[in-house]
């Protein structure tokens, strides 16, 4: 939790808001706050420090070399040679509305993990939710 709060906090202070375009995918993946959501282009998605906590987010499928982006919170990473891909910032998109939802890293990641440890990343609820097209019901969170 902390690494990903203090990632945050990094692509907040250091990321921009988002375009005009970018605004409607948000509007579209219904996120409530857009003018909180800020990108941050990187080279790679940023993995902990810590060797264990680095090999299990990995191993999890969660944060390995392939991962092209990354929301915590209304911080969305993106990496460089995907920022430009709607698709995956409409991902990363829904993810944002799912923190929304829960109301911190914290309370997101708490239930997001757990997830991941039941049935494995591509068949978490959250992840599954994140994929779809569009929520299925704009009015409540869709998780």
């Amino acid at each position: 939790m902390a690494w990903a709060e203090a990632e945050s906090e990094k692509a907040l202070a250091n990321g921009r808001p988002l375009d005009s375009a970018e605004r409607s995918i948000a509007d579209a993946t219904s996120v409530r706050y857009p003018e909180r959501v800020r990108i941050a282009v990187v080279e790679s998605i940023p993995r902990p420090a810590d060797p264990l906590l680095r090999e299990a987010a990995q191993q999890a499928g969660l944060l390995g070399p392939d991962t092209v982006g990354l929301a915590l919170g209304h911080a969305v990473l993106l990496r460089a040679d995907f920022a430009a891909d709607r698709d995956v910032l409409a991902h990363e998109l829904r993810h944002v509305r799912q923190y929304e939802c829960y109301g911190s890293i914290k309370a997101f990641l708490s239930v997001y993990l757990a997830q991941i440890v039941q049935f494995g990343y591509e068949n978490a609820p959250m992840e599954l939710s994140a994929s779809r097209e569009t929520p299925s019901n704009d009015a409540q969170c869709d998780v």
